[in-house]
């Protein structure tokens, strides 16, 4: 934990930037990753000359890349860093590679890192012939039987409500307060606020889930910049530090699952507070992954936020608002500004917003800590 500590230490956050973009009609993903360096680097008052260090995710026809996709990416960019990572862990993946990216500044590796992912669904959708998706080996329990991201994430919902008495009142609840949020942000692809009323009666994706429930699909991009502490006095932005960190893996396959009702966070939540020395009642602001609605209702409780099965009456009672105990998804999040696929950058972003008064809708007054949740 000291060692991990230490390496956070190291860096600050130095520049962010997130494309206004919801639609990218003709240019490639690598484009709009381009625009986001950039903007990126100007926030921080850097210039691309300055990067020796590139993180992004890009191994899918929507993101533009290959399996080769961080070499692709910084040819594009015209760059040849001494330090690069694809690692792709989904969602969280940017939020990952920032972990990864101090350790490497703090051994030498690197010295200013970026950031940075894209993707263009809209145009080049998600998917394809994967080998998660064939009828043997890994996937020969569930391929065969047409298992959805939507509908394996309808029976946490599901296996939820049956648990502790969930409604689907409880994830319209949240999906107002989120989409509240959006209508306050002029980036935001939803911003007409909704009722509970008009999220119970949309049309329903997969049982719980209605549309509003289920993440929005817009093309967007983002990056985030780090650099070693010493160059404060180059910055032009205000600079952020990273406190703690805590990650854990869970399964891919429904069928491995242990525990429905339990995700990730309550184990990465935990050694994030742990590193950083500070309580789940510290937290001024959090950004919690919302691909689905089940999934910031889960996160609410597992990094302790509320006790477990009660982030139904939680929601309900305003907490996750602007004003209340936990304010969530300032800026919209997935469920109402943006989601190009892998959301963690975004979320990233809104955070670092946040503690920079810097909020591009939503902006709550006197935040000095901030909680990114991937998963």
């Amino acid at each position: 934990m000291k060692a991990l500590r230490k390496a956070l230490d190291s860096s600050v956050v130095a520049g962010v930037f997130e494309s206004p973009r919801r639609k990218v009609d003709t240019e490639h993903p690598f484009q709009l990753l381009q625009e986001c360096v950039a903007g990126a680097l100007a926030d921080a008052g850097l210039t691309i000359d300055s990067v020796d260090g590139l993180c992004v995710t890009a191994g899918d026809i929507a993101e533009g890349g290959l399996v080769e996709d961080v070499i692709e990416v910084a040819e594009y960019l015209g760059i040849t860093p001494s330090y690069v990572d694809g690692t792709d862990l989904g969602g969280l993946s940017a939020i990952a590679q920032l972990a990864r990216a101090c350790a490497a500044i703090h051994a030498g590796l690197a010295s200013t890192v970026v950031i940075a992912y894209a993707a263009c669904p809209r145009r080049f959708p998600f998917g394809g012939d994967l080998p998660v998706t064939w009828p043997i080996g890994p996937g020969a329990t569930e391929a065969p039987y047409g298992v959805l991201n939507f509908a394996a994430y309808a029976l946490y919902a599901q296996r939820h409500m049956h648990c502790y008495g969930t409604l689907p009142e409880h994830l319209a609840a949240l999906v107002v307060d989120i989409r509240n949020n959006a209508a306050a942000n002029p980036q935001a692809l939803y911003r007409d606020p909704v009722t509970v009323d008009d999220v119970l009666s949309a049309p329903v994706i997969s049982s719980p889930f209605t549309k509003p429930m289920c993440c929005v699909v817009t093309d967007s991009g983002g990056a985030v910049v780090l650099t070693k502490r010493d160059r404060l006095p180059d910055l032009s932005g205000t600079p952020v530090r990273v406190l703690g960190y805590g990650e854990t893996i869970q399964k891919v396959h429904l069928s491995q699952v242990p525990d429905f009702t339990t995700s990730p966070a309550a184990v990465s939540g935990p050694a994030a507070f742990r590193t950083a020395d500070v309580s789940v009642s510290d937290i001024d602001v959090a950004q919690l992954y919302d691909a689905f609605a089940i999934t910031p209702l889960m996160a609410l409780e597992d990094l302790g936020f509320c006790a477990k099965g009660e982030g139904g009456p939680f929601i309900m009672d305003g907490n996750v608002r602007p004003g209340g105990s936990i304010p969530i998804n300032t800026d919209g999040g997935g469920l109402g500004s943006n989601h190009p696929g892998k959301r963690g950058v975004f979320a990233l972003i809104e955070a670092i917003r946040q503690l920079r008064g810097e909020g591009p809708g939503v902006q709550l007054g006197g935040v000095e800590l901030s909680l990114v949740h991937g998963i």
